[in-house]
């Protein structure tokens, strides 16, 4: 009776316990993979699954393209096209066929999981686009442009190219209501370098050289 009792308490637990594990799965990697902090090769990489590393795999989004892994303590994204399990005897490529829990990304993960790394002030939507929001990019021999729509309107465009000396880059950020900034050079998280224009939406200007604040 007490052996059946025990049994019955850790069960019970197993299944309240978050990530436990009886959602979670094994998996191997195929080839040196980047763990990454989000389900995209645009999140910074956590840290490296070296081939034939074993993951634990928390669930799957629902398209099965990325998983949520653990691995040797750290926790992040790897693509499921890199992940191989074994399936009524065989090996197979992590997919629909495992069974595998869907799960989704979210602010709350990253909250989660990554305030102790340098790059997580900056927060999952610097990496990634938000909801309704699009990105297309296009890279070069020489150099790379892009535009970011946000989902109330908004967009950033921007040019890089690379030469034998240096780089120089530019950009336009334009706003819901139709104003704009242009900067000849680059804008970090503090501020930005170089000639800048901005226009707002009733056709005022105003122009400078330099560094001034965001």
């Amino acid at each position: 009776m007490r052996k059946m009792l025990r049994a019955a308490v850790l069960l019970f637990a197993a299944v309240l316990a978050p990530g436990g594990a009886l959602a979670a799965s094994s998996a191997v990697a195929t080839a040196d993979v980047n763990m990454r902090a989000g389900p995209g090769t645009g999140y910074p990489a956590v840290r490296v699954v070296p081939a034939g590393g074993r993951v634990v795999t928390y669930g799957c989004l629902a398209d099965y393209s990325w998983c949520d892994t653990g691995y040797l303590g750290a926790r992040g994204w790897v693509s499921a096209h890199y992940l191989t399990t074994i399936v009524a005897g065989t090996t197979v490529v992590v997919g629909p066929r495992v069974g595998l829990p869907v799960v989704s990304f979210n602010t709350a993960y990253w909250n989660r999981y990554y305030t102790s790394y340098p790059w997580y002030y900056r927060g999952p939507a610097y990496y990634a686009p938000p909801p309704g929001a699009s990105v297309n990019r296009n890279c070069g021999l020489h150099g790379c442009s892009g535009t970011v729509s946000g989902a109330y309107g908004g967009s950033a465009a921007g040019t890089r190219g690379c030469g034998p000396r240096a780089c120089g880059g530019a950009g336009t950020v334009t706003g819901p209501n139709g104003g704009t900034v242009r900067g000849a050079r680059a804008c970090g998280p503090r501020g930005c370098v170089g000639g800048y224009r901005v226009v707002g939406p009733n056709g005022g200007t105003r122009g400078g050289v330099g560094g001034f604040p965001r």
